[in-house]
């Protein structure tokens, strides 16, 4: 039951990092706008575009991990030579 429940929260495919990436956007656009009632100004405004910049570089490591899974799936498994002694 537990190996079932944990499969639920791999990434299996583009578009479910697409749709966790999406989601994470969200979050980050309304963190951006609490800090910009709660910073007025030019603060505001940074801390605003650094948690949207945070989704971006997430988002970008999410795809390219998604990336590196798919290529280490489809390299072939060397096989080590025997040595008899």
């Amino acid at each position: 039951m537990l190996r079932k429940t944990s499969r639920l929260f791999v990434i299996k495919n583009r578009f479910e990092a697409s749709a966790i990436i999406y989601a994470l956007a969200l979050g980050s656009a309304e963190r951006g706008q609490i800090y910009l009632s709660q910073y007025p100004g030019f603060g505001g405004k940074l801390l605003f575009l650094a948690s949207c910049l945070a989704v971006l570089m997430a988002g970008a490591k999410i795809m390219d991990a998604m990336k590196y899974e798919r290529e280490a799936k489809a390299a072939p498994v060397p096989v080590e030579a025997e040595h008899h002694g």
